[in-house]
């Protein structure tokens, strides 16, 4: 029994020291290596977002310091309705509760939320932790470049999101004059901030997938200069039809921002190009005709003439298991 343990303990390290840089310093795996890492990964991942979700449960009804509870956050939107708008208890400005399991369901759907956001280095580190072997250096710097802006993007959407909900929610709960009185229940109230959060995060993302097509030179600056009306135009119907509601604060909000960010992107593009066009330039590359070849070095390398690369053991690196 005690030997079962110890070899299992064994081998454990050995495919850990397999897994160093020291011992295996291009990262060459096999396929069921690369399942298992897979699977390590997405396990560390997973149990990051649980814990965020544990944390954002707590801090649902907890304060932080100056920090205000989660709660309170999610609730303040609703509380800024007028109160002769809204259906108050006695204890106050709440949400309502239909089915007994709802503010239970609630909290915990919140509390993931805002654990994932706060935890999200975390799970995003595993991904990358996954991916990452696999890129040259300068893929890497690329990566990271479009992460960081990515997630910077995102936040800053569902800040104007949170932003404008309070004015979207007074608007829409203003029809009727005293015909009527809000009493929204927590599940959809909540499932309602939750979606125009992720809709605004997801949109703000459009600039930056309009400069990556730009640096691999699916799109040019001429061709987004020639679609600037059309893609302004088609960024306010897409705002119409993206914010829940369809309610003029949320629309224009979204819509002005993502006409911002275009046209920040096209600018990018055009300095982009720019560049591009006076380092052919230098090159020589414009003056060639469309049908002369490149001035490049054609004649194919033999077998010997391949550079050997080492592996941890001296021989040659063998390309059956390399991803």
């Amino acid at each position: 029994m005690a030997e079962s343990a110890s070899g299992n303990g064994d081998s454990r390290r050995s495919k850990r020291r397999k897994r160093s840089r020291r011992v295996n310093p291009d990262g060459t795996m096999t396929l069921i290596e690369h399942i298992y890492e897979f699977r390590r990964r997405l396990g560390f991942a997973m149990l990051a977002v649980v814990l965020g979700g544990i944390l954002g449960f707590i801090w649902f009804g907890t304060k932080v310091g100056p920090i205000p509870s989660l709660g309170d956050l999610v609730k303040d939107p609703y509380c800024a309705i007028p109160p002769n708008r809204r259906l108050d208890s006695a204890e106050g400005c709440r949400l309502l509760q239909t089915v007994p399991f709802e503010a239970f369901m609630t909290q915990l759907k919140v509390g993931i939320a805002a654990g994932a956001v706060l935890l999200s280095p975390a799970w995003l580190y595993q991904i990358w932790a996954f991916i990452a072997p696999g890129l040259y250096s300068k893929e890497r710097k690329y990566a990271l470049t479009f992460v960081g802006f990515a997630s910077v993007l995102f936040a800053t959407g569902a800040v104007l999101a949170y932003i404008l909900f309070p004015h979207a929610l007074q608007l829409l709960m203003g029809f009727g004059q005293d015909a009527f009185v809000t009493a929204l229940t927590a599940d959809k109230y909540i499932s309602f901030l939750l979606s125009l959060l992720i809709i605004f995060g997801i949109s703000f993302e459009l600039p930056l997938l309009v400069v990556m097509l730009n640096r691999v030179g699916v799109v040019k600056y001429v061709q987004l200069k020639k679609w600037r009306r059309g893609i302004v135009f088609a960024l306010f119907v897409f705002a119409a039809f993206a914010t829940p509601g369809s309610d003029p604060f949320s629309m224009l909000g979204l819509a002005g921002a993502l006409t911002v960010l275009f046209e920040i992107a096209v600018q990018m593009a055009r300095f982009h190009d720019r560049k591009l066009e006076k380092s052919r330039g230098d090159e020589g590359w414009d003056k060639l005709a469309d049908d002369e070849a490149a001035p490049f070095d054609y004649t194919p390398s033999t077998v010997d003439d391949e550079p050997s690369t080492p592996t941890a053991s001296g021989g040659r690196s063998s390309t059956d298991d390399v991803t």
